[in-house]
């Protein structure tokens, strides 16, 4: 099996408690991660080149695959998904901001991930918050990827499940080394943490059926 990896702090959760719960060394074996962007995620699994991924809702609006309810979900704000008021300047890396940015009729430069959490940390007056502003126009969730799989459905449905279900403690070691890779301190990651939720409920659904609309 071939999950494709987005390496954001926002995910970070979910690769902790896989690396937990399968057991089986054999099966741990038999998954291999393939690390990239979203939007290059995106196209690798329209391909069929990875087995399952967590998919920009834009791009998972239709396709041969099945999409279940666990994503990247932003209860209010999210602080990672950022406008930089000015001309227009899409993300490369992203598909669901670029279009989140249009249809708020937001102008200015799109910036996502870890990089745009450490900008908006350093700087928080001169970003607009995507999330933040859709929840002010719409008092729902966004939705911002879901996990979508081409096979084994029934596995993914009943991991999703447990993870949702989870408290997920990511030991502080890989804490550490995150803070070191991305230039943010522990403590700000914690916080940004829980500003994320994973399950798609019925809120979050409504919201992904307006955005997708």
């Amino acid at each position: 099996m071939l999950f494709g990896k987005i390496d954001y702090i926002n995910l970070l959760p979910f690769y902790i408690f896989t690396k937990r719960y399968i057991r089986s060394s054999q099966l741990k074996q038999s998954i291999a991660y393939k690390k990239d962007f979203p939007s290059a995620i995106n196209k690798k699994f329209k391909k069929r080149q990875i087995d399952a991924a967590f998919i920009s809702s834009i791009e998972s609006k239709r396709g041969n695959f099945s999409c279940l309810d666990i994503g990247i979900v932003a209860k209010k704000e999210i602080q990672s998904v950022l406008v930089k008021k000015g001309s227009f300047m899409p993300d490369s890396h992203s598909a669901t901001s670029n279009v989140l940015a249009k249809q708020l009729g937001i102008e200015g430069e799109v910036i996502i991930g870890d990089k745009a959490l450490r900008a908006y940390l350093k700087d928080p007056d001169i970003y607009i918050d995507l999330a933040k502003l859709w929840y002010e126009k719409h008092h729902l969730p966004f939705v911002f990827a879901r996990l979508c799989v081409h096979k084994k459905k029934k596995y993914y449905e009943k991991l999703s499940r447990k993870f949702v279900q989870t408290r997920v403690k990511i030991p502080r070691y890989i804490l550490l080394r995150y803070a070191a890779s991305r230039g943010i301190a522990v403590s700000d990651m914690k916080r940004y943490l829980n500003l994320v939720s994973y399950e798609i409920d019925s809120k979050a659904q409504k919201s992904l059926k307006l955005f997708l609309r």
